[in-house]
């Protein structure tokens, strides 16, 4: 079934060349991983499975074929002479869970991916956009600036603290496991998706 955006159309599995195939995914808000061309898009129809997420996460990029192909799709996630695009809705990658082991350290899981994709957790990289919306660095410089999603950063932000108690601008501290931290980054930049 041909499927697509306003500028052109696709079929999942098509082979543009020879021995290439192309498919075409969506991440959206919360970081669930669908087929691009799935109607409904919940928990039902995202992608659960933890070591295909891993897979496919690890190998994430920015999409710079040359030449270009599917602009839509800023992102590419190749596989052999398999090529995923991948669209956003938000960001690419989202931190889905804090995950504190049994020794005290501190990570934050990505896309579902649980302890297979995971980064160290600094609260000072935290920060927040004039929306509230709290971002963390990615994995990968290249992808820019990550989204934490909604349900994690309503645990994180009872421990923001701003200045001069003004909630209308974003936080200067988090108060994280008994000390006051200043938060090293600024808001993500506009152009970074």
């Amino acid at each position: 079934m041909k499927r697509g955006l306003a500028s052109f159309s696709y079929v999942q599995g098509q082979s543009p060349s020879l021995k290439v195939r192309e498919y075409f995914y969506f991440i959206d808000h919360q970081g669930q991983l669908f087929l691009d061309d799935v109607k409904i898009k919940n928990f039902t129809t995202c992608f659960k499975e933890k070591k295909f997420l891993q897979f496919f996460f690890t190998r994430l990029r920015r999409n710079e074929l040359d030449p270009p192909r599917y602009p839509e799709f800023p992102f590419i996630s190749p596989c052999g002479r398999e090529l995923n695009f991948v669209r956003c809705e938000d960001r690419p990658i989202i931190y889905t869970e804090l995950i504190t082991q049994e020794n005290g350290r501190q990570f934050l899981s990505y896309n579902f991916g649980k302890e297979l994709l995971t980064v160290p957790f600094d609260p000072s990289q935290l920060s927040m956009d004039q929306n509230g919306r709290v971002y963390y660095p990615s994995p990968k410089e290249e992808l820019g600036r990550a989204l934490v999603k909604s349900s994690l950063a309503d645990e994180l932000s009872p421990f923001f603290e701003f200045e001069d108690g003004d909630e209308t601008r974003p936080p200067r501290w988090i108060n994280w496991n008994g000390q006051r931290i200043t938060l090293t980054s600024g808001p993500p930049l506009s152009s970074e998706v």
